[in-house]
């Protein structure tokens, strides 16, 4: 069947030069963050979009204003930087003025240079402000309440101060071993949860910034300071050996608060022994397990004046956690989600259980009144058990408790007996859907004593699904539902029985993190902890941060090749190649050490093909496969940035690795790989490893294979990211669909079906083992649906979407689809219908960004003539039964017969 599309363009396509005043600027991004509070480096990147009601926009040249005064920045004058006039097209735009000063707000604009001369007027003003910048010194000491990390409550911290002059400006700079919550005059500090984030805290610590300027007042102040343990401080013991972590001690923080008056003098309040010290009600915190409070031992107005301290005592100084104090630059943790219970049942005035009708990482929030010294317990699970009660079975697993002190995702709450009581976890997160409270005497709950929230790094969204598929639909939703539980400053495995930085899962499902969020600040982080766990030789652990766990077992190319595939893909997503840079020598490391411990070019070294529905991968054949694709990076990272010797060098290795693979997996007179298994034959297809006359006949084998397998999956996590990929990408996408489609055992949909919100660990929904049901491993379905039914791509060639490719496959069993992704230009989108006599598919690019498209047709149309012969299309070329088509920005429908 041969299509023909006629192609409807909007009159504006046809437009002449475009009017300044219809185009303009917006969406500034300092680091990827909107008017930061505090970066440390010397040259951030500045990212904005353009607007336009025109078609064919595109930005030939830009213009930045930096400077300290926002209203002569405003006026187009910048009394730090003005770039000039220069040349070009892309985003992002890297400072390169003076140097830049710590603790200061800059703002900044940008106009834009059109192509047909004319220049936009000033986009409106961003601002970020300077930290430490890595050279400043901080005043505050580090200070603890005691040297034995085994004491249990978590210590409050208190400084009364006096302002006594008109503030112009303040500003807290606090870093922390461990986690905390600050607060000034009895409010609490920004809305963010469980800061700084996880990193190898021996060799980096964050610090995080707010503009407190409005919190304080004339007369006394008070700033308190709550500290947790998370994993500086692992109580819980389990099987990584937190507990044991060489870094651990006492939580211990440093603060400064500077403060700017109006009559230009500048005052600092910081960290030392002036400062005082008490427990708090927070008798025990893990951020494995949970939080017990004791409401009983509260002291009212313990962070605001008025508040009688003198039974407190002075800190403990203590060294710094690192010598590396670096700015928290990343979108923070928040409660992102309220949600009510969808159902309460009460067994008895004793025993009640909150089903929140999905499954969630975060926590639960309670008032409740009863008793001095009634002992509450909420019981978090995943799921019931035969007799309606919370089932921790399926989570509990790893956990190794000396005692029966610290149950498992299960907070312990102590009642006044005065009030009220409220009670939310301050320093843990859970994996949920169901809470059971128990109490140790009668007590009164109704169904809004008990909410819960959606915890999870607060990244913007970036992508969304449609489709007249309702599982498909629910499907997407589950994935990333998945993906945001397990995004706590670093990608996850699941939220509850590990919270583990996983490397295998994340590389996975880097292409769905990227189509769907605005991630990369939380990825270029989680990049510095692989560079501070990298080892000398280029060895990387399994998980990253570790406490020394993961250096011996479950790496491997096919687990830890995130130091290689997440930098590039961010390249490919963004455009920007800093991370890609800055991990370049790791990357070199690690593919080293992979050529020195296999120099003939196989490697065993990995996990494998982890948690398959049935048939196992040999794991010298994925292993080999991500060596190659590692390879393949370097010497394409080396090209990027001019070390043509290193490029030269690591093209001859992926080259000796790519025949050594097919010496030892192909058979040629087949053109099948190994056993001919749905991983073995989509693995090498997927990463370029077939040789080129060999790619019809593989692909076809692949396609028997998975009809044979009545067009099912049969892989595991590594396969999930090749087979649907392999099988669409080599004229099989309706094959692809089927088996994505699919609503019996074994399947994605089979989940769906079955009630799940989140993804699950395992296939069968009655396995034995590996079973959490809140995994985003096998989520690379998700990104698949942007790639093979929308068709969106980035380009290498030209990346970050500044040229989007389109290559949507129009798969019977769908009515209509629709993608759209929010890249570094503006909102790409790729939606089709079908209609009675055909199909309509639907187009949209934004300004400054142009687009190729692949359609399998040699028949297309525009406005019933040859799409050649139309002025808007920039050049259509021929490829045997393929047309591809160059448009410019703009919106486009083209209907298909």
């Amino acid at each position: 069947m041969r299509l023909i599309l006629i192609v409807i363009l909007p009159l504006i396509l046809f437009s002449c030069t475009p009017e300044t005043s219809s185009t303009g600027l917006l969406n500034l991004r300092c680091e990827y963050l909107v008017n930061p509070e505090a970066i440390d480096t010397g040259n951030p990147r500045f990212t904005w979009q353009m607007t336009s009601d025109q078609a064919g926009i595109e930005q030939t040249a830009w213009m930045v204003f930096v400077g300290t005064d926002s209203a002569s920045v405003a006026a187009g004058e910048g009394n730090v930087w003005e770039s000039g006039p220069t040349e070009g097209s892309s985003v992002p735009v890297v400072y390169s003025g003076p140097s830049l000063v710590p603790f200061t707000r800059y703002f900044w604009n940008v106009k834009a240079r059109l192509g047909d001369g004319k220049w936009t007027g000033l986009s409106g003003t961003a601002s970020f402000v300077t930290g430490f910048m890595n050279r400043a010194a901080w005043k505050g000491h580090w200070i603890t309440d005691t040297y034995d990390f085994n004491l249990k409550p978590s210590p409050y911290f208190r400084k009364k101060f006096t302002v006594e002059r008109k503030v112009k400006s303040a500003r807290a700079y606090i870093a922390a071993a461990g986690l905390y919550e600050m607060s000034i005059n009895g409010k609490k500090t920004g809305d963010h949860r469980l800061d700084p984030m996880y990193t190898r805290f021996d060799r980096r610590t964050l610090y995080v910034a707010y503009d407190v300027t409005r919190e304080l007042r004339p007369g006394e102040n008070v700033i308190g300071v709550l500290l947790g343990n998370g994993w500086y401080n692992h109580q819980s013991t389990a099987v990584w050996y937190f507990d044991k972590a060489p870094w651990r001690a006492r939580p211990k923080f440093c603060m400064d608060l500077r403060i700017a008056y109006e009559d230009g003098t500048e005052e600092t309040i910081f960290t030392g022994q002036d400062w005082k010290t008490s427990l708090s009600p927070v008798v025990f915190n893990s951020i494995y397990t949970a939080e017990h409070y004791d409401a009983r031992l509260e002291q009212p107005g313990w962070d605001s004046p008025g508040f009688d301290d003198s039974k407190w005592r002075s800190p403990l100084n203590t060294g710094a956690p690192s010598a590396n104090i670096t700015a928290q630059a990343l979108h923070p943790i928040r409660n992102v989600e309220k949600i009510t219970a969808v159902k309460m049942t009460k067994f008895s005035n004793r025993n009640y259980l909150f089903d929140f009708g999905r499954n969630i990482s975060g926590v639960s929030s309670i008032r409740i009144r009863g008793e001095a010294g009634t002992t509450i317990r909420l019981i978090h699970a995943e799921r019931l058990g035969s007799d309606g009660h919370a089932d921790q079975s399926n989570i509990d697993v790893h956990y190794r408790p000396s005692d029966d002190s610290d149950p498992f995702q299960t907070d312990i709450v102590i009642l006044s007996g005065l009030k009220e009581d409220e009670f939310m976890p301050r320093f843990n997160y859970k994996g949920f859907q169901f809470v059971e409270v128990m109490s140790d005497r009668p007590v009164e709950i109704t169904g809004e004593s008990l909410t819960a929230y959606f915890m999870h790094s607060d990244v913007p969204p970036a992508g969304r699904i449609n489709s007249s598929s309702n599982t498909l639909n629910r499907t997407w939703q589950a994935s990333n539902a998945s993906y945001l539980s397990n995004l706590f400053g670093y990608p996850t495995d699941c939220p509850q029985r590990e919270k583990n930085g996983w490397t295998g899962d994340a590389h996975i499902n880097i292409e769905t993190a990227l189509y769907n969020f605005d991630a990369i600040t939380v990825y270029e982080k989680w990049l510095a902890d692989h560079r501070d766990e990298q080892l000398s030789n280029g060895v990387l652990p399994a998980i990253i941060p570790t406490s020394g766990w993961g250096y011996h077992w479950a790496n491997g190319p096919d687990w830890t090749s995130t130091i290689a595939i997440i930098p590039w893909n961010i390249y490919l997503f963004y455009g920007d190649s800093r991370l890609l840079e800055d991990c370049y020598d790791n990357i070199k490391r690690y593919v080293d050490q992979i050529d020195s411990r296999s120099p003939e070019g196989i490697t065993d070294w990995g996990l494998g093909d982890w948690v398959p529905v049935k048939s196992v991968t040999p794991k010298e054949l994925t292993s080999t496969a991500w060596y190659y694709a590692d390879a393949v990076i370097l010497s394409k990272a080396a090209r990027l940035f001019g070390k043509d010797d290193d490029a030269e060098k690591y093209t001859r290795l992926s080259e000796k690795i790519r025949d050594a693979f097919n010496n030892r997996f192909l058979d040629r007179s087949t053109g099948m790989y190994g056993k001919g298994l749905q991983t073995e034959l989509s693995v090498p297809l997927y990463w370029g490893l077939v040789p080129e006359d060999m790619i019809p006949a593989v692909a076809e084998n692949l396609a028997k294979r998975v009809v044979a397998d009545n067009e099912h999956i049969d892989v595991g996590l590594l396969g999930t990211k090749t087979l649907l990929n392999a099988l669409s990408a080599n004229g099989h996408a309706g094959l692809a669909y089927r088996v994505a489609s699919q609503e019996d055992f074994p399947s994605w949909g089979w989940w769906i079906v079955n009630g799940a919100t989140t993804f699950f660990e395992n296939w069968p929904l009655d396995a034995k083992s590996d079973i959490s049901m809140n995994h985003i491993m096998f989520g690379e379905i998700n990104a698949w649906y942007y790639k093979a039914l929308g068709g969106i791509f980035p380009d290498e060639n030209a990346p970050g979407f500044k040229n989007v490719i389109l290559k949507p496959n129009f798969v019977a069993g769908l009515d209509s689809f629709s993608a759209e992704h929010d890249g570094p230009y503006g909102k790409i989108v790729s939606e089709w219908k079908r209609s009675e006599d055909g199909l309509i598919y639907h187009v949209s690019i934004p300004p400054n960004s142009t687009a190729t498209l692949y359609i399998n047709s040699r028949n297309v149309l525009t406005a019933g003539e040859d799409v050649a012969k139309d002025r808007s299309i920039d050049g259509v070329e021929m490829v045997g039964e393929s047309m591809i088509i160059k448009i410019k920005s703009g919106d486009y429908d083209f209907e298909v017969h």
